[in-house]
């Protein structure tokens, strides 16, 4: 569990990015942040793993004030993905994915042979395994992004725009492997992203910031979809988009959902 109490981060200047936030982040669930620019998601999301100190206020995990630990030991400890991957560019991707578990002490090859389980976990060909990250699609950088992130099996997983720099369909396809790691994995997920889709798509529970890392509503996605707490949850969640207004239509005995243009989104189960 990942405790967020009344954190604050004023950065040097004056620019207050958080002010007063908490959150509780229940083990084994996924909770995404979703906000504009400067509505200080991703400095909420590195003060889990101590790249971001509080000003003020304090972040727990199972009890533990973060600030007690040893920043690398806890950064090691928690696993993080990045847009783009943010890969080593001169190691393999077996090398990439198997350097948290050698600075834990697991032996090279013990770590390598893991680290091609891991990459068809992660839905790769381990063909992929002796390949520079530059050698790779935008895709497949992302997919060895997670798995190098879970190889030294950590029990949270902090995820900061992982998807942002990829076409849309090779989007779709990793929040789809994303939903299935999670399904077989159990983590305690930290999901930023502006994209409230995506935001609703993950997230066992959404928390829509303002700027300022103000809450505007937190709560499940179709709580929110349901009933937007103001005129800003509203607009930025699109609530009254033509294609988020869904009717049925009946169709050879069918029943389709359409959108507010009139375009089929799909079929209703009997």
């Amino acid at each position: 569990m990942i405790e967020f109490e009344s954190v604050s981060k004023t950065y040097p200047g004056g620019t207050a990015a958080v002010s007063e936030f908490s959150l509780t982040v229940p083990s084994h669930r996924t909770v995404a942040l979703v906000g504009s620019s400067g509505s200080g998601k991703t400095t909420l999301l590195r003060m889990v793993n101590r790249m971001v100190d509080p000003t003020s206020g304090r972040v727990l995990i199972d009890d533990e004030d973060v600030r007690t630990r040893n920043a690398v030991e806890l950064r090691r400890s928690i696993g993080y993905v990045l847009q783009q991957g943010g890969l080593l560019p001169h190691r393999t991707v077996v090398d990439n994915i198997a350097t948290v578990p050698v600075l834990n002490g697991t032996p090279r090859r013990t770590a390598r042979t893991a680290a091609l389980e891991m990459l068809e976990r992660v839905g790769l060909d381990p063909a992929v395994a002796r390949r520079y990250p530059g050698q790779l699609s935008g895709g497949q950088q992302q997919r060895v992004g997670v798995a190098r992130a879970l190889a030294s099996n950590p029990n949270i997983l902090l995820m900061d725009e992982p998807f942002g720099a990829v076409d849309p369909i090779v989007r779709r396809e990793l929040q789809e492997e994303l939903l299935r790691l999670q399904s077989e994995l159990d983590k305690t997920i930290v999901f930023v992203t502006h994209d409230v889709d995506e935001a609703f798509r993950l997230g066992d529970e959404v928390v829509v910031l303002r700027e300022g890392g103000e809450v505007a509503q937190r709560g499940k996605p179709t709580e929110i979809l349901a009933k937007p707490a103001d005129d800003f949850v509203r607009d930025f969640i699109g609530a009254d988009r033509a294609d988020h207004v869904l009717t049925t239509v009946k169709v050879d005995g069918r029943t389709i959902a359409v959108d507010g243009d009139g375009r089929p989104v799909g079929v209703l189960s009997p």
